[in-house]
């Protein structure tokens, strides 16, 4: 397994980022926190470049790349808090209905909109209990004259209120754990979708409600009840994704505190100079570069369908959880009273990095499991 980018892949870090810089500042994010607007000019760009087609397979009409691409995208989206959908449509979409549809003509009808029209797709899996697993999934599926009817609650579906389509985990009556867990495309059209208020203004979280949700057979992925292990790796594309968007937002926290302690002056010195402020950005460091190393092994894993893809995922959000804990807390103490404050942008990256570690897993849980995987 190759632990480093190649060129290609270094070639697509340099071309996203500075894209990102050019038409996605944090002013932009700013801006979608306090006017409530979308960014959809940004979108249409990612759209426009591809980026969503990544990983679809090139004779489903995508570019046919891996999942280290995908990562790459999220590290970079994350570094400037780009308030795009891209993690809810092309690590959690697209890869759903790669991963569980049961033909190329499903899988065309499905993914065409999203890479031809720029549709937002999502993945909705998790319930009031707040699990992101196919035990926590409560939403019932039920056979009726050829279709199929859904009743349940979904939440903390990313940008649910922009997708036109959804991908519904849900169950078999009377099943329990991974037996009977079966996926649905619902149009959103379909959906009763309530914005969830979030402490990340930069992205939009959704809870779904599905009273009585009438389907036809066309928009089931897959044979019924047969659906837990796509979910299941469509959940550890999710967690990873969402890792390696974390340590670009980690990144940018520690270049702002970076920058500033080569500026900011105190007793006439910079206070960079200062050895308490180096072992505080040493330690920020470490932590940053050992949560890129897992994130980044998790997604080879995933690419390569390596063996180890249950341990690695579970390292990748482990890792970046006490990456993220370290960052926020010294970010800000590094900044002093201004880090505090709305107008400074700092407030914005500790949000983001806080609402991503409850998702998906916080690290506690993926620490448990990974104990479990490891026999410990």
């Amino acid at each position: 397994m190759e632990l480093e980018l190649s060129d290609d892949q270094q070639a697509l870090q340099d071309a996203v980022r500075a894209v990102l810089e050019r038409e996605s500042p944090v002013s932009l994010a700013r801006r979608v926190v306090e006017e409530h607007k979308d960014a959809v000019e940004l979108w249409e760009r990612m759209v426009a470049l591809d980026w969503p087609a990544l990983a679809v397979p090139e004779e489903d009409g995508g570019l046919g790349l891996g999942f280290v691409e995908v990562a790459v995208v999220a590290e970079q989206l994350g570094r400037v808090l780009a308030p795009a959908p891209f993690l809810a449509t092309a690590a959690q979409y697209v890869p759903a209905v790669v991963a569980a549809a049961g033909s190329a003509e499903q899988r065309a009808r499905f993914l065409a909109p999203v890479l031809g029209d720029g549709m937002v797709g999502t993945l909705a899996v998790a319930e009031p209990s707040g699990r992101f697993d196919a035990a926590g999934i409560a939403t019932v599926a039920t056979p009726s004259g050829g279709d199929w009817v859904l009743q349940g609650e979904k939440r903390f579906v990313f940008d649910g209120e922009r997708a036109g389509e959804t991908v519904v985990a849900a169950r078999l009556a009377g099943t329990a754990g991974d037996d009977g867990i079966t996926l649905f495309v619902v149009p959103a059209a379909a959906l009763d979708v309530t914005p969830m208020p979030a402490l990340d203004g930069t992205r939009g979280y959704a809870a779904l409600s599905l009273d009585q949700v009438r389907v036809g057979p066309e928009r089931l992925l897959g044979a019924p009840g047969e659906g837990a292990p796509a979910l299941r790796a469509v959940l550890q594309q999710a967690v990873v994704s969402l890792a390696a968007e974390m340590v670009g937002t980690c990144q940018g926290v520690f270049d702002i505190v970076h920058a500033y302690v080569g500026e900011r002056e105190q007793f006439g010195v910079k206070i960079g100079s200062f050895q308490a402020i180096k072992h505080k950005l040493a330690n920020m460091f470490v932590a940053l570069e050992s949560a890129r190393a897992t994130a980044y092994f998790a997604a080879a894993t995933i690419a390569e369908d390596d063996d180890r893809r249950d341990v690695a995922v579970a390292m990748a959000k482990a890792s970046v959880g006490d990456c993220q804990k370290l960052v926020a807390q010294e970010g800000i103490q590094c900044l002093g009273g201004i880090g505090y404050t709305w107008e400074h942008d700092m407030h914005l990256f500790v949000k983001r990095l806080k609402t991503g570690a409850a998702l998906f897993g916080t690290g506690a849980e993926h620490l448990e499991a990974l104990s479990h995987l490891l026999g410990l």
